[in-house]
């Protein structure tokens, strides 16, 4: 588990810029089975999360036309219990962190991993997720 000092900035990149935490499975399974879309970002304390993952997500989210109807995250090391039941929802795929996660009406309709975010600029991350938010947001 990370140090709280080391992870509350690193969380405050998105939790600033009006996304929920998600930190019990209860409240992933309750924000989940919602009706609509929700973004999941599973935070991470590596370079690519701060320099590729949480950069695109804002950028994505401030300037698509169609976005999330909610807009979540938790933090992998961290939020243990809630990234495990996160993860529960992702299944097939394996865990990863960073992730980038949309689900729609409870259903799992976009998944970024961690090997699509690693080595690529976040205007490219943004890119590609205000595709999706086209595709299945309102």
């Amino acid at each position: 588990m990370y140090p709280e000092e080391l992870v509350v900035p690193m969380k405050a990149e998105l939790t600033d810029h009006g996304f929920d935490e998600l930190l019990t499975a209860q409240a992933v399974d309750q924000t989940l089975k919602q009706q609509g879309t929700t973004l999941v970002v599973i935070n991470s304390v590596c370079g690519c999360a701060a320099g590729a993952c949480r950069p695109g997500v804002l950028m994505a989210v401030n300037n698509a036309n169609k976005k999330p109807d909610r807009l979540t995250t938790s933090f992998a090391g961290f939020d243990v219990e809630a990234v495990n039941k996160v993860r529960e929802h992702l299944l097939p795929y394996p865990p990863s962190s960073p992730s980038i996660a949309l689900f729609k009406d409870g259903n799992l309709v976009n998944l970024v991993e961690r090997h699509q975010i690693e080595g690529r600029p976040a205007q490219v991350i943004a890119q590609h997720l205000i595709s999706v938010f086209e595709e299945y947001c309102s």
